[in-house]
């Protein structure tokens, strides 16, 4: 079912549409440069590769990262050189799952594609920016694609239906699609497979009707999209974390469901949960930080299925807990502080004296030990000459914090005086 031109390719309408980027330039017989084809499975980028190097009508040479080598590399680029002097234009090199070759197989491909020995065409399901090496990347540019929407995926189906040289023989019904499209996750591959699931159903001679409880029942139950090493695993634990950080506890347990039907690890999530406690929550509320805490030894303990009560439970608590970064503000204000590249000495007064030599050189001396004192507060200056007026620490308008708040300003005005 695999189109060989743009008029029978499905979807990806921003790029093949009557307005797609690469439709106008094959139309007007624009160079093409070397380019990264980025989008889930099952969307068509190796379709589409095929499909313009025929309509470009140049050489086509494929190779697969999972099993070609620097050696297979370089015996592709040799082919193309020898092809390009027949053919100024050179050949198309495709290399699908571009993002599992290793940096120094990528680097084999960087004076081919400079000098236009070939036109790249990299396929991959994963963010480029992580993926391909900077200097090939800069050479490239990158089309995104996307899951196949319901429109698409109907269109496929019944294309395969009257077309495919088998299914058409057969007398099938697509009388319900939910359950297809949305086991299908936006992957023409797995449409087709559930097709071809459901015509091994149909007896000679008999209808067969597809409905939603018909494909559940072949798919035995579904297992969301989801690669736990790709970029779809940091998508989801950033969606998650800013539901939590935005107080939607719904949204937030939404995402931890997709992780979890995922297969993620359930360690992991509960790390992401602690993380949270601290830059989120804070000083709002620092019994957060014992939950998301307990919660981890909880789910290292306890394991699946059960770990999921203890996250939800986290979650939940997390999400509805009030909010507070000041933590996280003064720690960054302080490393900026730190990395400023000044490096003012301790003061002596707050130096440890451990031997005779060190009393004399004034270590310690004038301390003064707030125990001993009304409150267990005394006025003192604990930061550097340089960094005496610094203020790292802002507290937030929440309860806990604004009790320190108030320490505060009473120790400033006692350092400072009225009006400060």
């Amino acid at each position: 079912m695999r189109p060989t031109s743009l008029e029978g390719y499905v979807g990806q309408e921003h790029l093949t549409g009557p307005e797609g980027i690469l439709r106008r330039a094959l139309q007007k017989g624009a160079h093409l440069p070397s380019f990264i084809l980025w989008g889930p499975p099952g969307t068509g980028k190796t379709t589409l590769a095929t499909i313009i190097a025929h309509q470009l009508q140049r050489p086509f040479l494929s190779l697969n990262a999972v099993h070609s080598g620097v050696k297979d590399i370089r015996e592709a680029i040799q082919k193309a050189q020898k092809q390009q002097f027949f053919d100024r234009a050179g050949p198309i090199l495709f290399i699908d799952e571009i993002h599992r070759f290793s940096k120094s197989q990528q680097d084999a491909l960087l004076s081919a594609v400079e000098k236009g020995i070939i036109t790249l065409i990299g396929a991959t399901t994963e963010n480029p920016s992580f993926e391909v090496i900077s200097p090939l990347l800069s050479r490239c540019q990158v089309y995104t694609l996307n899951a196949l929407d319901r429109e698409a995926l109907e269109l496929l189906a019944r294309r395969a239906l009257e077309q495919d040289d088998i299914l058409r023989k057969l007398n099938i019904e697509l009388r319900e699609t939910n359950a297809l499209f949305r086991l299908s996750g936006g992957d023409a591959r797995k449409l087709y497979n559930l097709l071809e699931l459901s015509a091994e159903q149909c007896e000679e001679g008999e209808k067969l009707v597809i409905t939603d409880e018909l494909i559940s029942r072949l798919a035995h139950r579904y297992v969301g999209r989801y690669d736990k090493g790709g970029e779809q695993h940091y998508d989801l634990a950033s969606a998650f974390i800013k539901s939590i950080r935005g107080s939607d506890p719904n949204a937030a347990l939404y995402w931890l469901a997709r992780m979890l039907e995922g297969g993620e690890d359930v360690k992991f999530i509960a790390r992401r949960l602690v993380i949270s406690a601290s830059e989120d929550i804070g000083l709002a509320n620092p019994n957060a930080l014992l939950m998301a805490t307990q919660a981890f030894q909880a789910v290292q303990m306890i394991g699946m299925p059960e770990a999921r009560i203890i996250l939800s439970e986290a979650t939940i608590y997390l999400a509805t807990s009030p909010k507070s970064n000041s933590a996280y503000l003064a720690i960054d204000k302080a490393l900026d502080a730190v990395r400023s590249g000044d490096d003012p000495p301790v003061p002596l007064a707050l130096r440890n004296a451990p031997t005779k030599l060190m009393k004399q050189l004034g270590y310690g001396k004038d301390y003064r030990y707030a125990h001993q004192y009304e409150g267990h507060f005394v006025e003192a200056d604990y930061l550097p000459e340089a960094l005496k007026d610094a203020v790292f620490y802002e507290p937030a308008d929440n309860p806990h914090e604004n009790k320190i708040l108030e320490r505060l300003k009473r120790w400033w005005k006692k350092k400072y005086g009225k009006g400060q």
